[in-house]
């Protein structure tokens, strides 16, 4: 786990994908790459998503894919079969969790209250994601969590975007954050992939000036 987290923390951003075709996954994974980017989490929001997954990781080895927006543990053993990096999820539901625990899955829930912290930390987990992010009190709510919670990591992800993306990075507690803006549906469905190529190298570009 430790090794993974520190792939994550070292790209930053985790884009978070929604992809409604298959045949979209890989042009669309080729674009990150191109663009600087190695990892995406492809949500289970879409019937499409346990194929795309396959697909990235059959064509990019190297590619750290993560199935997200699982919410039981046979998506868990369906992502985790297609060749998913791990898993992630909305929530902190401890049958999900265990689960994954038990077969060895590298699981990042969410949470957004210290009970759920605290529930986390019970499962044996110190790596979450912090989720809505914004909705939920933002960097503020997560400094505050961070306090009583010293050895809890975060990963934020809701409402994050190149204009507050310093805030949350320059974050101690946060290792990583999601966010969507460099692959908008929009762009994917319609095959826009030099545009979403650009904006990735963009959000490259933004993740190096905020870290010097």
């Amino acid at each position: 786990m430790e090794n993974l987290i520190k792939q994550i923390s070292d790209i930053g951003v985790v884009p978070v994908i929604k992809i409604d075709n298959a045949k979209d996954a890989v042009p669309l994974a080729a674009a990150l790459k191109k663009g600087g980017i190695c990892c995406a989490e492809v949500t289970f929001r879409t019937d499409a998503a346990e194929e795309a997954i396959r697909l990235i990781a059959k064509e990019y080895p190297d590619f750290l894919v993560a199935a997200g927006t699982v919410l039981t543990p046979k998506q868990a053993d369906a992502a985790m079969a297609a060749g998913a990096s791990f898993i992630v999820s909305p929530g902190l539901n401890p049958i999900v969790v265990k689960h994954c625990n038990e077969k060895g899955y590298p699981i990042i829930p969410g949470v957004c209250t210290p009970s759920e912290v605290e529930q986390a930390m019970s499962l044996g987990l110190t790596y979450l994601k912090f989720f809505p992010a914004e909705a939920a009190g933002g960097v503020k709510m997560i400094k505050a969590m961070a306090a009583p919670y010293t050895k809890i990591k975060f990963m934020p992800t809701g409402g994050i975007g190149p204009k507050n993306l310093a805030e949350y990075l320059n974050c101690k507690a946060i290792f990583a954050c999601g966010g969507s803006w460099m692959v908008p549906g929009d762009m994917i469905t319609e095959g826009k992939f030099d545009e979403i190529e650009k904006l990735t190298a963009e959000a490259v570009e933004l993740l190096k000036e905020i870290r010097g």
